[in-house]
């Protein structure tokens, strides 16, 4: 059965939650199975060092994982209009894949949780479109034939699903948010089945 990496960075729980969704929405599509990782946190202090292992939740992504996947979705809470440092660390880790043309013609879909609604939602889902391109993917966004996408009063965009989560991270997953992660998740899905036969 083919693989989509479900990889994301969370650190209030929200991204974690919608990285489960869009997994939900990737194995709604038969043939696909979704691969959840997560990346460590980093730090300023040069002593400070995650365990290799995480005491708990998803395991720490590794270059294969996004070698042997078919397609990418790509999630990180919103850190000033930008994909959180650990996320960011990750992918600047990815040279030997991007000079292997490991990733070319998989396609991506992002992923974000702010903490209002002109949080930079939009502007993260952006920046994390960047390397993701370089790498020569192709985007998979949502398209208005969502009707959530019209309807919602918190978050969700074109570009890719999103949560406003409040100011303390403790609003839930709106059943419009919820929906349209489900439904990158099985876009996605059915994209990169149809781009690896």
């Amino acid at each position: 059965m083919s693989e989509i990496l479900v990889l994301y960075y969370s650190q209030g729980g929200a991204v974690r939650d919608m990285a489960q969704l869009i997994a939900r929405g990737i194995e709604s599509v038969k043939g696909v199975k979704a691969r959840i990782r997560t990346v460590p946190k980093v730090s300023s202090n040069c002593e400070a060092t995650e365990p290799d292992i995480p005491n708990s939740g998803d395991p720490y992504v590794e270059l294969s994982d996004l070698e042997e996947c078919i397609g990418l979705a790509l999630g990180s809470p919103t850190r000033f209009g930008n994909m959180a440092a650990p996320l960011k660390y990750f992918l600047d880790g990815t040279t030997a894949l991007w000079l292997k043309g490991s990733l070319v013609d998989k396609p991506a879909a992002v992923f974000t949780s702010t903490s209002s609604m002109h949080g930079g939602n939009e502007s993260t889902l952006l920046t994390m479109m960047l390397p993701l391109m370089h790498h020569g993917m192709l985007m998979v966004g949502l398209p208005y034939s969502e009707p959530e996408l019209s309807s919602t009063q918190s978050g969700g965009t074109p570009y890719g699903a999103s949560h406003v989560g409040g100011a303390m991270d403790d609003k839930p997953i709106s059943n419009d948010e919820k929906k349209l992660c489900l439904a990158l998740g099985k876009r996605l899905g059915q994209t990169a089945l149809k781009l690896s036969i």
